[in-house]
């Protein structure tokens, strides 16, 4: 076998400028600043990001408008460790199909939680808030891994600090939130150069980043 058949058994090594070239195309993230910085177009397909966020409703104000277009496929949505429990007429109100969400408290046990998910094939998207845990070298590379086996998005939501510790993501991204939008920093992707701050405005109304558990402001 040959090293271009090596390489290409093997989506999670960067080749360094073919890698853009060949980048496969992602799951738009409904922000299109976003999308146009992203080698892939939006989200990485079938691979791991992490978003790093002192405010977990920031995080999920970005991935919603995706979450929503997957929500109309055949697959799962599965949340485990959400910090809120959803607010799940907001969630309809910006177009997500609440009949393709699932939620797990996973008692300590999210990673394992976030792999099966991964690995099921049943998901398109698989979001896991890792606060605490074991996120570092083998549980993040288990988690992609299990991405690529099942041809899922995996968003893992980690506090900023998180910055410091290596990752084997496809994309890192640093959030802050703010009553009008958010302000996203690519701290790493695979293929290209990491990027600037973008300043994204709030995709479904500026509501969104004051909704609480409860559904009100």
């Amino acid at each position: 076998m040959g090293l271009e058949q090596l390489l290409a058994g093997r989506p999670d090594l960067w080749r360094g400028s073919a890698a853009s070239a060949a980048a496969p195309a992602g799951v738009p993230t409904g922000y299109a600043a976003l999308d146009a910085v992203l080698p892939w177009g939006g989200w990485p397909p079938a691979s791991l990001t992490e978003v790093l966020d002192e405010r977990p409703e920031g995080a999920l104000g970005l991935a919603l408008p995706a979450l929503a277009r997957l929500s109309r496929g055949p697959r799962w949505l599965l949340l485990v460790d959400p910090p809120l429990p959803p607010f799940a007429p907001a969630l309809a109100a910006r177009g997500l199909d609440l009949a393709r969400l699932a939620v797990v408290s996973a008692g300590g046990e999210g990673a394992w939680a976030a792999e099966q998910g991964l690995r099921s094939g049943a998901c398109s998207a698989v979001l896991v808030w890792g606060r605490e845990g074991p996120w570092r070298g083998v549980a993040l590379r288990r988690l992609q891994l299990a991405a690529q086996a099942g041809g899922a998005l995996a968003l893992l939501f980690r506090d900023p600090s998180a910055v410091r510790d290596p990752s084997p993501a496809a994309l890192r991204l640093r959030v802050r939130t703010g009553a009008a939008g958010l302000e996203v920093e690519v701290l790493k992707q695979r293929g290209a150069r990491p990027g600037g701050a973008l300043r994204l405005p709030w995709v479904g109304g500026e509501d969104w980043p004051q909704m609480n558990a409860n559904g009100r402001k």
